[in-house]
């Protein structure tokens, strides 16, 4: 009888660990995810400044500045971060906004005026940090997610989740439109 006891005394004392390393990780993919939103806050914050300057001389591009504003207000907009959907759709539009950013960053090259204007040289330097921050706070998302993750998906580590409503998160990943190959030609026209 007290070696039955000692059993399930060390079965619940195992599940209890593995239950408390699910919820350290899930908090350290929740802590790595909002490092990601910090980073797109301070990206935010730069996209109206920039724009204002772009927008003094960029007559041609509207489209792409209204498009740009569009993704900006998605991308600060509140979203769960326990619902995998939720945080999957909020990185797809973080993506997005800096592909179309780094189109805008693109075209500035086609305006010599607006080149050589301090404020948006001073505005592109400080995006261009703020991007390799986002960087390494994607990086570090992705290990904690893969870290939950693994510890999920192994047993006994999914029933354990699964009775505390510890789900797969989903991992940054860059779109198709940036994983495709660059053309040099088109910058050297």
């Amino acid at each position: 009888m007290e070696g039955i006891l000692l059993g399930l005394g060390l079965v619940v004392i195992i599940a209890y660990l593995w239950y408390v390393s699910l919820i350290k990780k899930r908090n350290a993919g929740r802590e790595a995810l909002s490092g990601i939103d910090v980073q797109l806050k301070k990206r935010s914050n730069l996209v109206p400044n920039i724009l204002k300057i772009a927008q003094k001389y960029m007559d041609h591009e509207k489209s792409l500045l209204t498009e740009i504003t569009a993704l900006r207000t998605q991308a600060v907009e509140r979203y769960s971060d326990t619902d995998p959907d939720a945080v999957k759709a909020h990185l797809e539009v973080s993506e997005l906004l800096n592909q179309k950013m780094s189109q805008l960053m693109v075209n500035v090259e086609n305006y010599p005026e607006l080149r050589s204007d301090n404020t948006m040289l001073q505005a592109m330097q400080t995006y261009n940090e703020v991007e390799a921050q986002l960087s390494a706070a994607r990086r570090f998302y992705n290990s904690a997610v893969s870290e939950l993750n693994t510890a999920v998906e192994i047993f006994p580590g999914s029933i354990i989740a699964s009775m505390a409503s510890v789900k797969v998160m989903p991992f940054y990943e860059a779109n198709e439109a940036s994983k495709a190959p660059i053309d040099a030609a088109d910058f050297l026209k």
